[in-house]
């Protein structure tokens, strides 16, 4: 008898087992990670790799909850889209196909008013 360990490669079904962020989508949220620490706006982030969501958590302080929720859900991209923004009380701010769209709504929170 031999014993297998579970892998992190597909399933027969071609299900993995766990959902990931691929390279370009990373790349377009650090790029928006990057620009809200420059603003002094975030300060740490968390990746949470499950089996039916991922998750980029977004702090202002690494003992906080959660500022934003950045999540990829695939089973919802023929639905509403696969991402969405979830705001800290659990508010669903922005859903949709399009990653760069999506994250559009947290774009704005840099543009700010002069006074």
């Amino acid at each position: 008898m031999t014993i297998q360990s579970p892998t992190p490669f597909p399933q027969s079904n071609g299900i993995p087992d766990q959902i990931s962020f691929d390279r370009k989508e990373l790349g377009d949220i650090l790029a928006l990670y990057g620009r809200m620490v420059a603003a002094g706006e975030w300060r740490d982030y968390g990746i949470s790799c499950l089996r039916d969501v991922a998750v980029f958590s977004v702090f202002r302080r690494t003992a906080e909850h959660p500022l934003y929720r950045i999540e990829k859900r695939p089973k919802m991209r023929l639905r509403q889209g696969q991402y969405s923004v979830i705001a800290m009380d659990g508010q669903i701010l922005k859903r949709g196909a399009d990653l760069k769209k999506v994250l559009r709504i947290l774009e704005r929170k840099l543009i700010r008013p002069i006074d």
